[in-house]
């Protein structure tokens, strides 16, 4: 558990370089001009770096001792690079894991290679769930699924969606008993192109702004009803057992990622207070900064080891892993808003200046305290818990 495997260690050593020779220097221009770097992240498909390697329980580091844990390996270092990056390049992974969790054998043989790189070839995957109205509370998604014959016609909208109007396959929950909560949802994969489906407003963001994010208009888009992921009986819904299995697959390696941003801050900051001078010796001298690194380097040790354990429970398929997920994606999210937002703080002015990195890492670290689940309702699943435990 707390020593990688060789095929970690060996995605773990790709993934830095590429990280620190082709991610991290193109960084700044990206999020300057706010447009992802698609000539770079086929370089990375190209190698193996994708979010669609992941794909949940069967399909997550393919070939590695510690399925579990090999691609939140790879998560942390591209978002050590750049997280903004990291969240376009493994947005495809969103998709892929819900396909393989509620798709039939047949339906992932079919739908996982428009989202799967290959032949050296990128594939773009998003996943719908969030709306104008239905945020935290996916169960009111407004997103309607109407059988017509032989298919399915959706009708709605989705908001601030990973590759939004962009990707090659998009996975759309939608209700289908309007008023019914997660019980009445099902998901359908939609392919990019489709009749009706469009890109709505492209959003410019506080941080992460390499990532498109985009909201979707679904205006009576057809889909033939064998897209519907899971049984094929027409009563059959995946609801809240397809949504949420989906989350809490992806958790772990969303916190993998605020690891890596907090990593990137904490190891500037170290270097920064060995080689910085004030009252004639290194400010990391001085324990106000030496502390406030030391909470740094012990938090995001946590954090990882919280990830590790909740990545390995969901690739055994463990039952009750959501907590643990939860769990993960928290701590580690407000790691990265403590570590980061410190880390401007001991730089000082300097910290506060955009021509450093510090004000981006910064900018970027909100973020994983609200898309997949916020921090509030992280606790809310994990009080729900501990409600219900007998001890």
């Amino acid at each position: 558990m707390f020593e990688l495997s060789e095929a970690s260690r060996m995605i773990q050593q790709v993934a830095h370089r590429f990280a620190a020779e082709e991610i991290r220097p193109a960084a700044p221009e990206f999020d300057e001009r706010e447009e992802f770097p698609w000539e770079i992240a086929r370089q990375g498909a190209a190698i193996g770096l994708s979010g669609a390697a992941w794909g949940g329980p069967g399909l997550n580091g393919a070939g590695a001792d510690d399925p579990g844990i090999a691609n939140l390996v790879m998560a942390e270092e591209l978002a050590w690079g750049c997280a903004g990056f990291a969240t376009g390049m493994l947005a495809n992974g969103l998709a892929a894991t819900a396909i393989n969790i509620i798709g039939t054998a047949d339906q992932r043989d079919r739908f996982l290679p428009m989202c799967t790189p290959h032949d050296g070839e990128l594939r773009v995957g998003a996943l719908g769930l969030t709306e104008p109205e239905s945020g935290s509370d996916a169960g009111a998604m407004q997103t309607r699924a109407v059988r017509d014959g032989d298919d399915y016609v959706l009708t709605g909208n989705k908001r601030f969606i990973t590759c939004g109007g962009i990707a090659d396959l998009n996975v759309i929950f939608a209700t289908e008993e309007p008023g019914t909560g997660f019980s009445g949802v099902s998901a359908f994969v939609v392919p990019g192109g489709t009749d009706g489906l469009t890109q709505g407003q492209r959003w410019r963001k506080m941080g992460i702004r390499a990532s498109h994010t985009a909201d979707l208009i679904l205006d009576d888009v057809r889909v033939p009803a064998d897209h519907r992921l899971g049984d094929a009986d027409p009563e059959f819904r995946s609801g809240g057992r397809g949504a949420l299995g989906t989350l809490m697959a992806t958790r772990p390696w969303i916190g993998s990622m605020a690891v890596g941003l907090s990593r990137a801050a904490f190891e500037f900051s170290a270097d920064y207070a060995r080689q910085r001078h004030a009252f004639g010796k290194p400010i990391i001298a001085n324990q106000g900064v030496s502390f406030m690194l030391a909470d740094m380097d012990i938090a995001i040790d946590a954090s990882r080891l919280l990830c590790w354990r909740a990545g390995e429970l969901v690739a055994k398929e463990e039952p009750n892993t959501l907590e643990e997920a939860s769990k993960a994606k928290c701590f580690a999210a407000d790691t990265a808003m403590k570590v980061t937002t410190d880390a401007v703080q001991i730089a000082g002015g300097l910290g506060f200046m955009r021509e450093m990195p510090l004000e981006k890492w910064m900018r970027d670290a909100k973020i994983f305290q609200i898309y997949e689940g916020t921090s509030q309702i992280q606790r809310e699943v994990i009080g729900r818990n501990i409600a219900r435990r007998v001890f």
